[in-house]
């Protein structure tokens, strides 16, 4: 069979290697008998594999000790809520705005109370970062998104503060390498780096979960998850199961160090074919904001736009078009992207571009 090219924002590609052994031992997982689906949670093969999964974790990031690490069913989008819920028990919270998602969070923010702009990249568009953050008096927190898949901005330095820091992580954890200790808490949805939709990973430092709201329904508590290392209730145990096959992959691989000049090597590649075509294709992040996981153009031709993203895909290109939202063209280039699948895109956007000329 042959595999797309997939360039999917998320769900994403993932390492075939990892869905070749999942499907290896889909029906009878560690000589149980059984699927990894059908098995209790409570069961000693299921405990050995959540644990394993949060030393991998703990170890690829280096994850100090007085961090807990939390599988949590859902996504970023339910982390807007819990982060605010939690942590937004001052005046105010603090949202840096670099795009949809961050606006996203913001609004949920509103629900317990004030919230602003620390800064903004909507006056251009949200192609740079802002570098410049300004922090008021009685803030609770302040919540970046370290990569944007709409617009394709990334941070490539986190900026300090003296209030705690949250930052969505969702679409490049585990793409390049961070200091967790910079965080006091990181969020991260699986489906674009970590496996299949359905959980997210909560890093947070433990003497800022102690500040949390306590009057909070059972569920949205982080406390709840901290304090039953994630088995309260039935966690999404699928989906962390093919987290544990990633990430075991990725130190495979090499590790995070690894992974992330891998990262660098298949962006320049799509990013060269955009700087090198005459202005053909036009970046739309600024050259120093430009996202590793998400490279978006859009073609001078608007006319030919939909027939550029109808050929990609017609050539196995899968994922191509840009976000609803804003339109163009869009690459996701998530760590399981491999490097053959860049070099053929790269080629393929030099070949049309030749043709319509």
């Amino acid at each position: 069979m042959q595999r797309a090219y997939n360039f999917n924002a998320g769900p994403s590609a993932m390492p075939l290697e990892v869905l070749q052994e999942a499907q290896a031992e889909f029906l009878n997982y560690a000589d149980t008998g059984m699927s990894i689906i059908e098995m209790s949670h409570r069961s000693q093969e299921y405990a050995a594999l959540h644990a394993e999964t949060k030393t991998l974790l703990r170890e690829l990031m280096e994850i100090p000790e007085d961090y807990e690490i939390m599988f949590i069913q859902g996504g970023g989008s339910t982390q807007f809520l819990m982060t605010a819920a939690n942590f937004h028990t001052k005046k105010y919270a603090a949202y840096v705005n670099t795009g949809v998602w961050a606006k996203k969070a913001m609004a949920e923010g509103k629900f317990f109370g004030e919230v602003y702009e620390a800064a903004s990249s909507a006056d251009h568009n949200h192609t740079y970062i802002p570098q410049e953050i300004t922090i008021r008096e009685n803030t609770s927190y302040v919540h970046l998104t370290a990569n944007n898949t709409i617009y394709g901005t990334e941070y490539k330095a986190f900026p300090k503060c003296n209030v705690p820091i949250i930052c969505d992580m969702s679409s490049d954890i585990l793409s390049r390498k961070i200091n967790v200790a910079d965080f006091d808490l990181i969020y991260a949805g699986a489906q674009k780096n970590l496996g299949p939709a359905g959980v997210v990973i909560v890093i947070a430092k433990k003497s800022f979960l102690a500040t949390a709201r306590k009057e909070l329904p059972t569920m949205l508590k982080y406390a709840t998850f901290a304090e039953n290392d994630s088995l309260y209730n039935t966690p999404p145990v699928f989906s962390i199961y093919m987290v544990n096959k990633t990430l075991h992959w990725i130190k495979k691989q090499g590790g995070v160090e690894q992974i992330a000049a891998n990262n660098v090597a298949k962006a320049k590649l799509i990013y060269d074919a955009i700087d090198n075509s005459n202005g053909f294709y036009i970046g739309h992040a600024e050259k120093e904001y430009r996202s590793l996981m998400n490279i978006t153009f859009n073609l001078a031709d608007k006319e030919l736009e939909k027939d550029f993203i109808a050929q990609a895909k017609a050539a196995s290109f899968v994922g191509i078009g840009g976000h609803r939202l804003v339109g163009g063209c869009r690459a996701s280039a998530y760590n399981a992207v491999p490097l053959e699948a860049c070099q053929a895109l790269a080629q393929f956007m030099e070949k049309y571009q030749k043709a319509h000329l």
